[in-house]
């Protein structure tokens, strides 16, 4: 009865073995789920950086946007103040430019 209790140990331990994936197959499993892992994280990558882009690219209009109504808001200060005779309008040189 010991024996046989043996053998079937050793029949179980060998099945068990057998059973499972062999290194070859771990390290291909292994080096796909890296490649899969790289090529999610480039993407990711790729997705920030757009991201980034077009967050800079409306900044980059804000500011634009700001500096022209600043732009006008002086000149139409301007405009109402030699309106109201506060100041004197600019002189024009010749060929129709102001200094």
């Amino acid at each position: 009865m010991k024996k046989l209790l043996s053998i079937v140990a050793v029949a179980g331990m060998t099945a068990i073995v057998a059973c499972g994936p062999s290194a070859a197959e771990v390290a291909k499993k292994h080096a796909d789920d890296s490649l899969r892992v790289a090529d999610s994280l480039s993407k990711v990558a790729a997705k920030a950086k757009a991201t980034q882009d077009s967050l800079a690219a409306i900044e980059a209009k804000k500011a634009e946007e700001a500096k022209k109504m600043a732009e006008e808001a002086a000149k139409a200060a301007h405009e109402d103040s030699v309106a109201k005779k506060l100041i004197k309008p600019a002189k024009e040189e010749k060929g129709g430019k102001k200094k």
